[in-house]
């Protein structure tokens, strides 16, 4: 029945090709000659390759093989130079080859859902034109931090899988609109989150976390889920607090960091010469109640933001728990600030 339709398209030269729901085990070598082809579906099918045949048609650009039991993404994609949009989803992929990714350049829609991964190849980062990712309902327990480095990305769906974090670059990805890690395990957002100045959408429901990050107010969330998360709760207990002693390494930092300030400071000229050090530097924290610089997380605690008021986003009302870094005790003692120290039960 298939090789009858293709011996009709094979004349008719189509933009289109709908293959879907033949029962097809194998897609017939034939399709090879209808190099005419832009779309081509083979939805719901019993495929577990694709021939190489596939691989002449080079003007191809949205291929659908959802719902098949293909169990990696055949190397003959490798071969479609001008490739936009794939649909994998419901398959049992369970990797990816990098050979295969590595070529496919000119992608910008990849979905995944509904497979085996596990991992992604680090050559992930080959895709340089992707704006939409779906990888919901696998079991990747991380992300390589090679996805970083997708600047065109816009959408990323990675909901019900097994994540605990995101890499800590994951701020690179300038141009993400959407959200969506419901359902894993995460316990921490990173810091750099607050550089994706385009976010929308956060969906971080039914996840471990029991705070936010610092910056979070500073993104245009129009939409953010945080359901069935264990979130620190605002159940204020008095504390004072006795100033520690520093180590002499964060002495030394804090004191060239105050220094840097000053543009005559012979240390500010004298910086440029050690880039070590300026990169030490350069990882430094902001105190929340003094502003001024130090070196490495010393205290810890949260502030609590009206969901409402601070950051405008219409689904949600109460008080949302925000991450606070303080530089000594001294600053937590001080009087008139609203951030707690974090007790854990």
């Amino acid at each position: 029945m298939a090789d009858t339709l293709l011996l009709r398209a094979l004349k008719a030269k189509p933009k289109s090709l709908n293959l879907c729901n033949k029962s097809l085990e194998k897609v017939p070598k034939i399709i090879g000659k209808i190099d005419s082809v832009l779309h081509l579906q083979l939805r719901n099918n019993k495929l577990t390759d694709l021939p190489n045949e596939l691989g002449h048609l080079y003007q191809l650009q949205h291929l659908n093989v959802g719902n098949n039991s293909l169990t990696t993404l055949p190397e003959v994609l490798a071969e479609l130079p001008l490739l936009q949009i794939l649909h994998a989803f419901n398959n049992a992929i369970s990797s990816i080859a990098p050979s295969v990714i590595s070529e496919l350049n000119h992608l910008t829609v990849l979905n995944l859902n509904g497979n085996k991964l596990k991992t992604l190849p680090p050559e992930i980062c080959r895709l340089v034109n992707l704006q939409n990712l779906s990888l919901d309902n696998n079991v990747l327990a991380e992300l390589p931090v090679e996805l970083c480095a997708l600047t065109k990305l816009e959408e990323f769906h990675a909901a019900s899988n097994q994540l605990t974090m995101l890499p800590l670059e994951f701020g690179f990805l300038v141009n993400l609109e959407k959200l969506h890690l419901q359902k894993n395990k995460i316990r921490e957002l990173p810091e750099s989150l607050s550089k994706c100045f385009k976010l929308r959408v956060l969906d971080i429901a039914a996840n471990e976390l029991r705070i936010f990050p610092t910056e979070l107010s500073a993104l245009p969330l129009k939409e953010l889920y945080f359901e069935e998360n264990p979130l620190l709760e605002h159940i204020p207990v008095h504390s004072v607090q006795e100033e520690e002693i520093l180590a002499l390494k964060e002495l030394a930092a804090r004191f060239v960091m105050r220094e840097l300030k000053d543009r005559w400071s012979y240390l500010r000229k004298m910086i440029k010469h050690y880039p070590q050090i300026r990169e030490m530097l350069g990882q430094a924290s902001k105190c929340a109640v003094c502003g001024e610089s130090f070196l490495n997380t010393w205290l810890e605690c949260v502030r609590f933001i009206d969901s409402k008021e601070e950051l405008k986003v219409k689904n949600l009302n109460g008080l949302i728990p925000i991450r606070a870094l303080l530089c000594s005790y001294k600053c937590f003692n001080a009087p008139g600030h609203k951030y707690y120290g974090v007790a854990f039960p």
